[in-house]
């Protein structure tokens, strides 16, 4: 009996070497295919690759040009010791790995042909879709990731103050008069910059293309909805890649532009006109910042009061026939009428109904 326990135990313990000699492979590949995974997302989240965003069958995806991501990897040399075995091999072979591991996806461009204007395809297209051939390239090759980027702690942490900046949006009536004049100016502050940045920014482009022919933006992304923050506040504009306006069509605008201007300052308001609009949004500014909840409870109560001193004056009107009429002391209040008229008429108004009780 001991020796026939002990031959079912050697056995097994050899099955359980067999079983873990048979999984080491996959445990080899399981981690070498983590080695690769680690790798794209380090060379994604590094800012020395030139990428963009755009739309891939109805999808916004990251990607990249082929020649790019070479010249990326041969720069950066220290990235390639996280493949440890594999560090070795070259960019291309690398990129074919990602692409076998669905890491990367090659893409091209849906638009083939050159827009009218343009003298050659842009760098960097808004739409693309999948090339059938899943192989690396350097000649106008474009390639997209294909996995989730990780997101930062920061933007956890923000998604977080979202709800509290809805909150104390909603609360901004009941804020004190201080708080809500810093808002409003700092707001109205805010609008007005980008405005007059808006409207510089088109003017200076008008002035430069209809003397010089030139097409010339200044922030060329401000925007752009697709844009990171770097590239939406750069301010230098980028090289003018399109023919040359002709001379007509300059000339042309140029009278639209004159007549235009022209006409905005033949219709132009007075000064009497700018000062009511003026002395209009004035009042609502201040009935937005002099709103409290005490003073609409106290509003609701005195219309409440209003309403019930009415009533008598309501019954004495159904009583009436209609071709008397009924004085209230809202009509009392009128500024446009004398105060001795007012009064001489509601004496001669109650000498009447005096008369018809009797």
């Amino acid at each position: 009996m001991k020796k026939a326990g002990g031959a079912e135990k050697k056995k097994v313990r050899r099955s359980q070497a067999v079983a873990s000699n048979t999984d080491s492979p996959s445990r080899k590949q399981a981690a070498k295919k983590d080695f690769f995974q680690l790798f794209a997302e380090k060379v994604r989240d590094h800012k020395d690759l030139v990428s963009r965003w755009a739309v891939l069958q109805e999808t916004r995806v990251e990607y990249f040009r082929g020649k790019d991501f070479v010249s990326f990897v041969r720069n950066h040399l220290e990235l390639k010791d996280i493949l440890e075995l594999d560090r070795s091999l070259e960019p291309e072979d690398v990129a074919n790995i990602l692409l076998k591991k669905n890491l990367l996806v090659r893409c091209d461009r849906v638009v083939k042909t050159v827009r009218p204007g343009k003298k050659k395809l842009s760098t960097f297209p808004a739409h693309l879709e999948i090339y059938h051939d899943q192989v690396f390239s350097e000649n106008d090759a474009f390639f997209a990731w294909t996995f989730v980027k990780r997101r930062p702690v920061w933007q956890t942490l923000l998604s977080f103050c979202w709800p509290v900046l809805t909150l104390a949006i909603c609360l901004f009536p009941v804020y004190p008069h201080q708080v809500k004049l810093l808002i409003l100016y700092s707001c109205a502050g805010l609008l007005l910059l980008i405005l007059c940045l808006l409207l510089l920014r088109a003017m200076v482009f008008g002035a430069f293309w209809i003397l010089l022919g030139k097409r010339v933006w200044f922030f060329p992304n401000i925007l752009a909805e697709e844009a990171t923050l770097k590239e939406l506040f750069q301010f230098w504009p980028q090289k003018d890649e399109g023919e040359r306006p002709k001379w007509t069509a300059r000339l042309f605008y140029t009278i639209i532009a004159v007549v235009a201007i022209l006409i905005l300052r033949h219709h132009a308001p007075d000064e009497a006109a700018r000062a009511r609009y003026q002395r209009r949004v004035s009042n609502i500014i201040d009935d937005v910042l002099e709103w409290s909840p005490s003073l609409a409870l106290s509003g609701m109560m005195e219309k409440q009061t209003v309403m019930n001193v009415t009533e008598p004056y309501d019954n004495v009107t159904d009583s009436k026939g209609s071709d008397e009429k009924v004085f209230s002391p809202a009509d009392v209040d009128d500024e446009s009428t004398p105060k001795e008229e007012v009064e001489e008429v509601t004496e001669n108004v109650e000498d009447s109904d005096h008369q018809k009780d009797l």
